[in-house]
């Protein structure tokens, strides 16, 4: 069973028409646009679409208030792969199929996912040689010198979940999905089989006091060339009126300890979520060995004004291998319901929140 990656995502909105500007101003192409329906493309041939709230195409019922991504499709490598995980997910969750053979269903946690065929695009990046005092691979060279950014791919979609431990299993027992890594009471990060940036989903935990106590969408991550290409996207979005408010709580543009990944997050209008410009991250097979990580070593490498709690000389330099998942065992549950947290993640406020 093999899942290449994210095939497409569908938000539900208010306003469709601000969306789509946001979208194109994030640097996505767009495929198809009316009132009610924009489609944008990337290069990897994943589609972003965005619907107007009550769309017949849109889960029923919402699975949260408000705007938001409301479905996430995951591309399938072959029919046949296709026909064993929708025989698989039917052994536990109810399965419904549209006439073009995409399997829906609805995950314990209460996110909606769909599954079909996908024909992947190879992506064509291209990044200059990083010069050192010591190493000078781009000699008697000038940068690439980009005048827009474009996203290739997407990276990961991020949840809320009510079970963030139970939700992670599902994946695995059904779709193969791959443990990688755990903040310890934060969230699990997991791939699919079929790709190998460092994660395709995370799923944070929704006891945190920054969480609501059900799923909810919280942001998506899009792959970007290298750091001047998100640099550029960053610039570009705060030139064109898109306020970052996680400016003074994540530091901007920063790095995350526990993927390598370079990011900046830009709020969605409608209070919709993130979307994240995401470079330069790990990439992983199935010869990696999962780490349990503290949460406040493992958000971020370097960022100046990250809140309090994520920086400072009290940060402990915790990380330990997790093959065996004994890290898992402090935050199952029975059944998904919002329990008391304590200690160092009760501390963590809604100014966090893009830090995690």
């Amino acid at each position: 069973m093999t899942i290449l990656g994210v095939e497409s995502v569908v938000f539900g909105v208010a306003d469709v028409a601000e969306h789509a500007r946001f979208w194109a101003d994030f640097g996505l192409s767009a495929e198809s646009t009316s009132a009610q329906e924009v489609v944008f493309r990337l290069p990897s041939g994943s589609r972003l679409i965005v619907l107007a709230h009550g769309d017949a195409r849109l889960p029923s019922p919402d699975p949260f208030p408000g705007d938001g991504l409301k479905e996430t499709v995951w591309g399938v490598d072959t029919p046949e792969n296709l026909e064993r995980i929708a025989a698989s997910l039917a052994s536990e969750v109810a399965v419904t199929r549209d006439a073009d053979g995409t399997v829906h269903c609805v995950c314990p946690d209460g996110q909606p996912i769909a599954l079909r065929v996908w024909a992947k695009r190879p992506v064509v990046s291209e990044a200059s040689p990083v010069n050192t005092p010591s190493s000078y691979p781009r000699f008697n060279q000038h940068r690439i010198w980009r005048h827009k950014a474009i996203p290739k791919t997407i990276n990961h979609v991020v949840f809320f979940s009510p079970d963030y431990v139970g939700s992670f299993e599902f994946y695995e027992r059904h779709l193969g999905f791959r443990y990688v890594d755990h903040t310890r009471g934060t969230g699990i990060f997991a791939r699919a089989a079929g790709t190998f940036e460092h994660h395709s989903i995370f799923w944070v935990n929704c006891d945190l006091p920054i969480a609501p106590d059900h799923f909810k969408f919280m942001h998506i991550a899009f792959g970007m060339d290298d750091i001047d290409e998100v640099m550029l996207g960053a610039n570009l979005m705060e030139k064109k009126g898109w306020k970052n408010q996680s400016m003074n709580s994540s530091g901007g543009i920063s790095r995350h300890r526990i993927s390598s990944a370079i990011y900046y997050y830009c709020d969605m209008p409608g209070h919709a979520g993130e979307a994240e410009y995401h470079a330069d991250t790990d990439y992983l097979d199935d010869n990696w060995v999962p780490r349990a990580w503290d949460f406040r070593f493992g958000s971020l490498l370097w960022a100046n004004n990250a809140p309090p709690i994520f920086r400072g000389d009290n940060i402990p330099w915790d990380m330990q291998f997790d093959a065996d998942r004994k890290s898992f065992e402090p935050f199952r549950k029975s059944k998904p319901g919002k329990l008391p947290v304590t200690g160092k993640l009760a501390e963590i406020t809604q100014d966090d929140e893009h830090a995690i």
